[in-house]
């Protein structure tokens, strides 16, 4: 069940934040949850403030936009606006949802950058953040998460998913100072690899990678060689992309079936938005990776700061496990970026196997719940204390067996 924000508790007075030790002396930063009235003003001031911030590709606003316009029924965002003498210094997106526990009464749960309903975020954010002005980014980040806590009432809890370390001690410390616990919801590691260290070893990827995954790098290209030769063509034309997205779904759905990303339709439409809009500036990066006439791979990558983030991905899996599809995609990808100058590949959060192969650096996220103590928190925390532990379990179960 989800509902709009309680109007009269959020769109109030502005909470103020006078100096401390993260700002300058003398200044305040007012920080106040706003109905989001017109996406046109807002994207006015997303950009202007965009362009003065240090930020992540979830945070620009070929991502927040395109996805403010595919939000489900209900979701209803608000903005959080961060201002210091009328400037705006930090926006972010705010959804308030309803969630159930073991309570008589319902929990609201506000959510960074989020809706609330699970079909609709497997879209899946990471290196969530308050876009914010670089000049005062970590004070703005202390304000607005104060101001957030100020608000939080009952058994409400603020939501923060997929964020850095920096992000979460400053959110641990100023939910301290308001007297409010932090738990930890979920933590994942994301690889990637550091180009800087490719090139300090003379710039060959391949010869950087372990002695095995080079061997099955090799035995896979020469068996795909015999089909024709093995090509690795980045998509220019938006037809051709959105062409090639078809198959990555088509892909990805042989290999993953219902719990694939594209059970859910509006994933689908608002990646063809986004592929739409972010291709012909160099932002969205759809490749396709051939042996012969014969499709084997498509990947779904976005380029921000000279860094390509791994999103999603379809291969052609075939009975000979010899051949490797998503190896030789992703060695491809990587070759073809460092041939551009870029500074790295990021395979974003998650466990698979080939991501530990070939990456050479990594990042942890966290997404973590800011709230106050509760018989039912209490409850919830021993309950997914016990999924962890059976998890484990049958993780060391999985690997005897193997």
């Amino acid at each position: 069940m989800s509902e709009s924000l309680d109007v009269s508790v959020i769109d109030a007075e502005p909470y103020r934040v006078a100096s401390d030790e993260h700002l300058p002396q003398d200044t305040v930063i007012d920080v106040s949850v706003e109905t989001l009235q017109h996406i046109a003003k807002l994207e006015t001031d997303w950009k202007e403030l965009e362009a003065r911030a240090t930020h992540s590709f979830y945070l620009s606003w070929l991502w927040i936009g395109t996805w403010l316009r595919h939000l489900p029924g209900g979701a209803q965002p608000h903005v959080l606006v961060a201002r210091t003498s009328s400037r705006i210094v930090g926006l972010a997106i705010i959804c308030r949802r309803r969630a159930w526990s073991f309570g008589r009464h319902a929990r609201a749960r506000w959510l960074l950058n989020e809706t609330g309903d699970v079909r609709f975020d497997r879209l899946f954010i990471e290196c969530n953040d308050i876009l914010a002005d670089r000049s005062l980014a970590d004070a703005t980040r202390v304000a607005c998460v104060e101001a957030l806590a100020h608000h939080l009432r009952r058994s409400d809890q603020l939501v923060l998913s997929g964020i850095d370390p920096d992000f979460e001690l400053a959110a641990c410390r100023t939910a301290g100072r308001a007297g409010l616990l932090t738990e930890v919801k979920a933590e994942e590691t994301a690889r990637w690899t550091d180009f800087a260290k490719v090139r300090q070893k003379g710039g060959n990827y391949r010869a950087t990678l372990g002695r095995n995954t080079r061997q099955a790098v090799s035995r896979a290209m020469r068996l795909y060689t015999e089909r024709g030769p093995i090509a690795f063509r980045t998509v220019e034309v938006t037809s051709e992309a959105l062409a090639a997205f078809d198959l990555l779904a088509e892909l990805h759905q042989a290999r993953w079936g219902r719990k694939g990303a594209f059970a859910n339709p509006s994933f689908r439409r608002f990646h063809e938005e986004l592929i739409a809009r972010g291709v012909p500036t160099g932002t969205v990066r759809i490749s396709r990776t051939l042996a012969g006439d014969q499709t084997i791979g498509v990947l779904y990558n976005f380029v921000h700061d000279g860094c390509v983030l791994n999103y999603q991905s379809g291969f052609l899996y075939e009975r000979d496990g010899r051949l490797k599809p998503g190896l030789i995609s992703h060695v491809l990808a990587i070759e073809d970026s460092i041939g551009r100058g870029e500074c790295g590949y990021d395979f974003l959060a998650g466990s698979a196997g080939h991501k530990s192969h070939l990456a050479n650096a990594e990042h942890s996220m966290k997404w973590i719940a800011i709230g106050r103590d509760s018989p039912e928190r209490r409850i919830e925390a021993k309950l997914r204390g016990a999924k962890r532990v059976l998890e484990t379990i049958a993780t060391h179960m999985r690997q005897a067996a193997a």
